[in-house]
């Protein structure tokens, strides 16, 4: 059974950083995408940075160079460590993991397990 749950949101200042952590059990890495995905007050679902079958990674063109995916310390876990963060990366962040083909892995229709969403409130 696949189990994801994030952790790490919290309230920040412009320009703080962040790391977020999903804990995942219950797959193989090398056989999944696992991604970071936010959503904003009235706003969709959005693609935030993926770890393709730990091979490679991927962001959205609005937080490269400021956020970095990576495999936790434990080794069962993906972080997502947000530096210079802006208000306008205020949103929950989910975690999500699925066997996405690499042309889909920015749509999130493309992830089977989701975990609950943690809230990062980043104030001006």
């Amino acid at each position: 059974q696949v189990q994801l749950a994030e952790s790490g949101g919290g309230l920040v200042q412009a320009g703080d950083s962040l790391r977020l952590s999903c804990a995942i059990s219950g797959i193989t890495f090398s056989g999944y995408a696992v991604a970071w995905f936010r959503q904003a007050p009235g706003k969709e679902r959005e693609f935030v940075a993926c770890n393709f079958r730990n091979t490679n990674t991927y962001y959205a063109d609005s937080v490269k160079g400021r956020f970095t995916i990576s495999r936790g310390a434990g080794k069962n876990s993906v972080d997502l460590l947000m530096d210079t963060l802006k208000p306008e990366d205020t949103a929950v962040y989910y975690c999500a993991a699925g066997r996405a083909i690499l042309s889909s892995i920015r749509n999130s229709n493309a992830y089977t397990h989701w975990g609950q969403g943690t809230q990062v409130t980043v104030s001006s």
